[in-house]
This record gives C-alpha cells, structure tokens and sequence, in this order.
C-alpha cells in the first residue's frame, strides 16, 4: 500500500511539473486563445488519447459474442494501418492549409463549395457526438468502478450529462487554464498506464490464470458471416480519427513559433535541417500533435487486444469495462488492496492504483470533450460567415472562448445522450461515421493539390499515395455503415442525407444571405481574426455565396420550366442579386503581398447608393 501511495505521489507530481503554465507576460497572447505544443497535446489529443478505454473494448465485443476474438490481431492490424495512412495525410495537409479549417479549407479550395458545405455539416455532428460518446464512456468507466456497468439507463445519463457540464465549465474559462488541467490528467494517464501494463506481463509470466466464461459464444454460419463481424470489429475500434481533423481544423488557435526542441535542434543538429523545417512553426506543433497517433492507436490496441484474449476479459465481463478488468489485473501485481463498501450490501475489492486509474479514466474521458468545444468554436464563426449558422451565435468572450457555438453544442449534446438512454455503444455508429467523410475528401483534395503543383516522379507519387489514403477513408467511410448496420448504421444514411438537405436549405433561405458588410462584420469585427485566416475565411464566405447564387438560380429555371408544362404563363420571376466575386485563392490569401488589405476592402469602400441615384460627377475645369 505504502509502495502504490508514494508512486501514485511521485506520478502526480511530474505530471503537474510537466503542464503547461501561461506566463503573465503571454496572457494577453495565450487569452486571445493562441497555444504551445503542451497544450495542443492536450486539448487537441485528448479526444484520441482516451478512445483507448472504450475504441478496443467495441471492436472485441463484436468478435466475443461469436468466438472470434483470435482475429483481434487482425482487426488492430487493419486500425494500425489506418492511423499511419490517415496520419501522413493530414500533416503533409499542415503545410498547406496551416491556417485552420482543416477538409472544410481543402474542398472550398480544390474541389467543390456544394462538398464544403456538406463537410462543414458533418463536422458539427461529429463535435456534437463526440462529446456524447466522451461523457458516456467516462459515466461506463466511473460505474465499472461500482460494478454497475450496463445497468440503470437514467444512471448513465445523468453522470454522462454531469460530466460534460464539468467540461463545458472549464471550456468557457479559457484555453490556459482547461490546456493545464488536462496535461496533467494525461501524464498521470500515460505513467500510470505503463505501470498497469508492466503489471499484466509480471501477471502472464506469473501464469495467473484467465477469468472463467460467463457466456456461450453464437455460433458463426460462414466464413462470410465471420468476415462481417470482422469488418464491424474493425470499424468499432476506428473511431477517434476525429483528433487527426480537429488539429487540422484547430491550428489557428496554435502559437506560430518554434517549439523547443526544435529550436534546440536548430541550434546543436544543423545536419537535421529538413526535420526542424518540417516541425517548425504552428505547423510544425500540429504536426508533432498528429506524430503521437500514427502509431499510439495501433501499439496501445494491439496490447489491449493480447491481454485481453489472455486473460478471457472484455466489456461487462466481471461487471467491468474491459480495460477497467485489465486496470485490476495488472495493478493487482503491485498490491495495496482497499475494500469499498457499496449500496446493497455488495463490497468492491480491488488495489488501490486500480480505482485511482479508472476515476482518473472518468475524468479523462470528460476531458475529451474539450476537443470537440475547442473544434466547435474553430468551426462555427466560418459557418456564421458562410451564411449557413445564424448570425447571433458569433460572441467571443475577452478569454477568447466563443462560448455561444460551445453553449449550443453542450444542450444538443445532453439531448442526444438522453435520446440514446445513456448507452454508449448506440451513439458510437453514428459518431465513427461521421469522422471518414471528411478524411475522404482530405485525401481528394491533396489529391488535387499535388497534380496541380508538383511535375514527373513526384507528382506520380503523391497522386497515388493521396488517392489510396482518400480511397481508404472512402472504403471505411461505406464500412462504418455497413459494419453497423443493425446496430443503427441504416439510420446515418437517412440523418446524413437529411443534415446535407437542411444545411442547403438553411444557406438558400435570406437568412443565409452574406453580402461583403456582412462577411467583415463577423469576420473582422465579431469573431477578432485577422489576417491570413480572416483573409481564407472572406474568400470562403464570397465562393459560397456564388454557390448559393447558382442553385437559386436552377432553382428558378426549373420552377419555369415546370410552371410552363403546367401551362402557366408568364410566372412570378424574383431578381437575384449577383454575389461580388471570389476570385482565386492565391489573390485572396495575398501570398505575395502577405501586408495587403482585406479583398473586400474594395467592396466596403463603396458608398452606398442614395436615393435619385448615384451623385453627378464634377470636373473642375483650367
């Protein structure tokens, strides 16, 4: 007991050591919402760090029930290939569009604003839901603890809707603060991680035995039947890729300086140049961020996978989650068992480094919705200016903090998990969904990119790696429906399809009409960006309106054209309004001429027109 105190002491202190602190001289900076990698690792990896209490425990529970959970390897191998893939694709993306937005930049510039439109939509369903899974799976972890995991439906509700309040509350307080707390939690995480998992070696060289089966596994008809339940296996434990996105869309939030170590290596390996170049500047942070994943998904399933086919323990085995059954195991190595008395009679048993780790797996799991409202306020002023949110949900706060996207976010967020019943695995078939479609259109659009920019080897080289990395997504963007198919995966083609028909709806009503005043106000004015951001953003807004002005108008051909088979003759036409023109992104973003004004100054310039018509010019005459 005394041993698993003084580690857990010396675990905690390093971790709060390690955490990032906003200097005073830095607040005026860091409040304005700009950030280091500590706290990009935090806010931005979060979401992706914790998927490992709940993404592994999904894919096995469609392989367990049939006796499949051998192909578990299998199934990791596949995830692990995904991360590495998707991985590279987003931080060579970092280079290219390093000012934020992430797949909504990369369609409006390469391929289609109609395709913008969609993934901008897409994306607020992810952020929405993956608050949804993040507090249910922390309100799973915290009743494992309990032994009353997969019971009381309104339990699961209440402290996953408790739990995202907490997060909500530190989110609105500012990024310093909430960066803070959460890389802490994730130290403490990782350290106490690798102590459980010396633990379950010392246990399987110990041969301690594997938890007796409860259940009788269905049997399996065909190799197709088990080759389905495969790919729903893979599918399930494919889910927190959102964090590859959210750094991609969040890295306007990120401090453009060196870090570090790379300012360190600048300085001592000059013969390392093209790898400082490659992690320097708010890319290079991002870049390091998205480095963690390519291989953390695939290493830490890959592990849970193995113990778990050990020891014979999964979720709701022993009443427990399955890494909070693993969690006991190894920690039961290291000894400093306490007892807890429970309601009912019923007493809990487990060391003391177990209930530590799954309260701080709560807490984490909490924390991971910090991603989502950090994306939520990433995402929502551009949609603001694109004329596809209301105006009024644009407030930033004097911390930085857009608390109104963050507010709305949180109520649809406990509206879904009340919706669902507190079940976690209801709400992961339409959270993994979600993710691949943007990833897919990332990959199209560098795609693009690189048949535009680059001649010869390199060029045939990028434009196929690109096309597999966007094939892939493609392929598991369709494999996310199929291989959830009766668990509600026929249900996100109906949502999908009718978030594309609304969100259209929304930008061709007036009130998603933007005229250039508009766009500056919430740009400029509202949201306080400025430069090359603000510049991407203005550019944005005008591609859009020119799209909505060329659906309105085949909108009106078609009315026309009906009204006249229908005899009708001479029917009521309304004007449009001609868009001013977007031009091309280069001009827009002022590569060239970075100190050049905003393109709609020439628009705002104008005067506007009074009445009797513009005023006659004069001529002063010699």
């Amino acid at each position: 007991m005394l041993f698993s105190i003084g580690l857990l002491i010396v675990i905690v202190f390093l971790a709060y050591k390690a955490s990032p602190v906003e200097k005073q001289e830095d607040a005026h900076v860091h409040g304005a919402g700009q950030i280091g990698l500590l706290a990009a690792v935090a806010l931005f990896g979060v979401d992706y760090f914790t998927s490992y209490f709940y993404a592994t425990g999904e894919m096995l529970h469609a392989l367990h029930p049939y006796g499949l959970e051998r192909y578990g390897y299998l199934t990791a191998a596949v995830i692990a290939v995904a991360n590495v893939t998707f991985g590279f694709l987003y931080m060579y993306s970092l280079g290219i569009f390093n000012e934020g937005g992430g797949s909504y930049t990369a369609s409006m510039r390469y391929l289609t604003p109609g395709l913008s439109l969609v993934v901008a939509v897409v994306l607020i369903q992810d952020y929405v839901l993956t608050i949804v899974v993040s507090s249910l799976s922390g309100g799973d972890q915290m009743l494992s603890i309990l032994g009353l995991y997969g019971k009381y439906w309104w339990l699961h509700f209440l402290i996953g809707a408790l739990l995202s309040s907490i997060t909500y509350w530190l989110t609105i307080r500012g990024r310093g603060e909430s960066a803070a707390v959460v890389f802490t939690l994730l130290g403490v995480f990782v350290m106490l991680t690798v102590v459980m998992f010396i633990g379950l070696f010392v246990a399987h060289a110990k041969g301690v035995e594997a938890i007796p089966p409860t259940e009788t596994p269905h049997a399996v008809a065909s190799i197709w039947e088990a080759l389905y339940h495969m790919l729903t296996a893979s599918m399930k434990g494919m889910v927190a890729l959102s964090g590859l996105e959210a750094m991609s869309n969040g890295i306007q939030f990120v401090k453009d300086e060196d870090f570090g170590l790379v300012r360190w290596g600048k300085k001592h390996l000059k013969k390392l140049q093209w790898l400082w170049g490659y992690y320097s500047g708010k890319s290079g942070i991002g870049r390091m961020v998205q480095t963690s994943f390519l291989f953390y998904g695939g290493i830490t399933t890959y592990l849970l996978t193995a113990f778990a086919i050990r020891f014979d323990v999964y979720d709701g085995t022993m009443n427990r989650t399955l890494v909070g059954n693993l969690a006991h195991i190894g920690f039961q190595q290291l000894g400093g068992n306490i007892t807890i008395p429970l309601p009912g009679g019923v007493v809990a048993e487990g060391p003391l480094l177990f209930w530590v780790y799954q309260i701080l797996a709560v807490f984490l799991l909490a924390a991971a919705s910090m991603t989502a409202m950090q994306d939520l306020q990433a995402t929502a002023w551009r949609d603001v200016a694109i004329g596809e949110i209301p105006e009024i949900v644009v407030y930033r706060n004097p911390a930085g903090t857009f608390t109104r996207s963050v507010t709305a976010g949180f109520i649809l967020a406990v509206i879904i998990m009340f919706v669902v019943q507190g079940k976690t695995s209801t709400a992961v078939p339409f959270y993994g969904v979600g993710v691949f479609m943007p990833i897919t259109v990332m990959g199209f659009a560098i795609r693009k990119h690189i048949s535009v920019t680059f001649t010869g080897r390199k060029r045939a080289w990028g434009v196929g790696l690109a096309t597999f990395a966007g094939s892939l997504s493609a392929l598991v963007f369709v494999g996310q429906i199929v291989g959830k198919w009766t668990e509600g995966g026929w249900v996100v083609l109906i949502t999908f399809s009718v978030l594309i028909l609304f969100a259209n709806i929304l930008l061709l009503i007036p009130g998603g009409k933007r005229d250039p005043k508009d766009i500056h106000r919430i740009v400029r004015e509202k949201a306080r960006v400025g430069g090359a951001m603000a510049s991407i953003v203005e550019w944005q807004s005008l591609k859009m309106q020119e799209y909505r002005f060329g659906v309105l108008g085949k909108i009106q051909q078609f009315a026309i054209k009906s009204a006249d088979l229908f005899g009708v003759r001479n029917p009521i036409v309304f004007e449009l309004e001609t868009p001013a023109p977007a031009g091309d992104y280069d001009h827009a973003l002022h590569v060239d001429h970075p100190e050049a004004p905003s393109l709609l100054q020439e628009f705002l310039d104008k005067d506007d027109p009074k009445l009797g018509g513009a005023p006659k010019e004069t001529h002063h005459e010699e």
